[in-house]
């Protein structure tokens, strides 16, 4: 099978930054391509027409139409012509985009499937956050959701709220973000260990800084686990994004001012940092960290765990479809900062916790969000689709 996927980033130089849509597509075609399925990445709003190959998979690169008030028509119609053209030419048989922005609102292909899956749209992500979202991305993400031949979402939680904001009764196919397994793996030389530079017990957070994502709550913990465990240090790892509601400031500012005196001795930020090099900063880790309000299905939580790491994260809607309070992780609400620290600090106090909380992550990851097994699971859906349409064909 021949699939295409449509996305606004994707992890590689030539493409730019990439958040989580990127690499979880990524994950996926890869994932696809060891199926035996022949996977296209269609890359919107680049500075050039290109076409280049990665690891086996085709990248093209598609330069966005400028003319003001026009452009984001134009660039609809231009992905069109090219998903047209790649049908014609039996290069793609199905198109998969994700629900952030709509971007297939206007996009119907004269015979190629779209199936949209959702990783948390705009509109989404807003109602999360309590915040107002853009009249005209609620516009295409509904009118996209209602123009496609199939819906997925990574979780239940994601699928629930989308139906319920924009007032629909759709039936969701869900299928969980995947990691590669095999890459994301515990190095003999830290499974023990699980020490930082100096000795000092590791906390990592790393993402993007950004107040959904629990930033504004995070040094408020790290303030609480210092009292108890002084030696401990923090390390964040992430691009800064000016924050919205306090008129575009500096998120790490914001969160400098929060720290105490003697916690923010112990804070490194190493600020964005390529995907591939994030490996070694979570090897280094005793804990990872991950306090967000707002969340489809996050694939640093999966690294994460792969790498038998024990890991404390909010206990909000999505998360317990990835971990089992008490057994393969621990879920505390980002606002409850000491109970949050408490379970931080059991963790940096007892290795054999942290051992056994590591090791039933790392089986999760392999029984459940295995690429393996996700890619198997797409490519099933991505057939009942083809089959439908070749039924009313």
């Amino acid at each position: 099978m021949n699939i295409a996927f449509l996305t606004p980033e994707y992890p590689h130089p030539k493409t730019g930054n990439s958040g989580g849509i990127g690499t979880s597509i990524k994950n996926l075609g890869f994932g696809l391509a060891a199926q035996g399925c022949s996977v296209r990445i269609l890359v919107y709003g680049q500075k050039m027409d290109a076409v280049f190959e990665d690891h086996g998979m085709i990248i093209q690169q598609i330069k966005n139409v400028k003319l003001k008030g026009l452009s984001w028509f134009l660039t609809r119609k231009k992905i069109k012509k090219i998903i047209d053209q790649l049908y014609e030419n039996n290069e793609i048989d199905l198109v998969e985009a994700p629900d952030w922005t709509g971007i297939t609102s206007f996009i119907k292909p004269k015979k190629c499937k779209i199936v949209i899956r959702l990783h948390g749209s705009d509109t989404y992500f807003c109602h999360l956050d309590q915040r107002p979202v853009k009249w005209i991305n609620k516009f295409h993400e509904k009118r996209a959701l209602n123009n496609a031949n199939g819906l997925i979402s990574v979780s239940q939680f994601t699928a629930n709220l989308t139906n319920k904001i924009f007032g629909f009764t759709k039936e969701f196919v869900i299928i969980p973000n995947g990691i590669d397994t095999s890459l994301f793996t515990a190095n003999d030389d830290f499974s023990f260990i699980r020490r930082g530079d100096g000795g000092a017990d590791v906390i990592l957070y790393y993402g993007s800084l950004i107040r959904k994502k629990g930033l504004l709550e995070l040094p408020l913990i790290f303030n609480e686990v210092i009292k108890k465990n002084p030696n401990t240090k923090l390390m964040i790892v992430g691009k800064d994004v000016p924050d919205k509601i306090s008129g575009n400031k500096s998120t790490w500012q914001m969160m400098q001012a929060l720290f105490t005196d003697e916690a923010k001795k112990k804070v490194s930020y190493l600020g964005s940092i390529a995907h591939t090099a994030i490996k070694k900063q979570i090897e280094k880790a005793s804990v990872c960290i991950f306090p967000s309000f707002a969340e489809a299905l996050p694939v640093s939580w999966l690294e994460a765990m792969a790498m038998e790491k024990a890991i404390v994260c909010s206990n909000i809607g999505w998360a317990n479809e990835i971990i089992e309070d008490g057994v393969d992780g621990f879920l505390v609400h980002p606002k409850n900062h000491t109970e949050y620290a408490n379970k931080i600090v059991a963790l940096l106090e007892n290795k054999e916790l942290q051992k056994e909380i590591g090791n039933n992550a790392r089986k999760k990851m392999e029984h459940k969000f295995s690429i393996e097994i996700v890619a198997k699971q797409s490519l099933e859906f991505y057939e009942s689709v083809i089959k439908i349409k070749r039924l009313k064909d």
